[in-house]
């Protein structure tokens, strides 16, 4: 995925914790501080397993400690529904599987209709 990643706040709650980056490393299943280096700097997004661990460690949701991520991560998937949606409007036009393509987009109004209630 795409996205403009705004920043954490991994080092705040470290440092409120009093952890080195190594010691915090450690904790995360690391051999040393250089994955909790490029995290904290906004280098490189963790991986799942590893934003769980943050969240585990400092008893903060992932939203909480990477900020504007989930409101990215909406904005691309959101944007590749629409696309995704013309195609199958487009590909109703074929005859070959027509119920599969119908079905997906009733799944995709269905999915609209609860976000917008």
């Amino acid at each position: 995925m795409e996205f403009v990643h705004s920043g954490n706040h991994i080092r705040r709650h470290r440092k409120k914790s009093g952890l080195s980056q190594q010691e915090l490393g450690r904790i995360l299943g690391y051999s040393n501080e250089a994955a909790v280096s490029r995290h904290e700097k906004s280098v490189t997004l963790p991986p799942l397993l590893i934003a769980i661990a943050y969240q585990t460690v400092f008893h903060a949701p992932i939203t909480e400690l990477f900020p504007g991520l989930q409101s990215a991560v909406e904005q691309a998937v959101s944007r590749r529904l629409i696309e995704f949606e013309a195609e199958l409007q487009q590909d109703m036009t074929k005859k070959k599987r027509t119920r599969l393509r119908a079905q997906k987009l009733a799944w995709l109004d269905e999915r609209r209709a609860v976000q917008e209630s």
